[in-house]
C-alpha cells in the first residue's frame, strides 16, 4: 500500500452520517467541511485545535481525497463504504 493509499483509508462513507458523504474516520466531521476551512485560509494546526479529536494525518487525507478526485480518479471506489449501525 502507498502512504496515499494508507491515508485514504482515513477517509470513509457511512448512509446515515450527512446523506453518505465522505466523512473522516467514520466520525461525524465531512471531508468537505475540513476542505472549506482550508480553503477559507485556516491553517492545519487551526483546525485540529478546534477538533481536537482529528489527527494530522486527517486532513492530509482530506487534500489527497481532493486532489485524487480532480484528477478525475475514481475515489470513492477506494474508500471504505459502511452500513449504518
Amino acid at each position: 500500500m502507498t502512504d496515499e493509499a494508507v491515508l485514504l483509508n482515513r477517509i470513509t462513507v457511512r448512509a446515515d452520517i450527512f446523506g453518505g458523504k465522505p466523512i473522516i474516520r467514520d466520525m461525524r466531521i465531512a471531508v468537505e467541511h475540513v476542505l472549506g476551512k482550508l480553503a477559507a485560509g485556516d491553517t492545519a494546526e487551526t483546525i485540529l485545535s478546534e477538533y481536537p479529536f482529528l489527527e494530522p494525518e486527517d486532513i492530509q487525507a482530506c487534500l489527497v481525497f481532493a486532489h485524487r478526485s480532480l484528477a478525475g480518479e475514481h475515489v470513492h471506489d477506494r474508500i471504505v463504504v459502511r452500513e449504518a449501525s
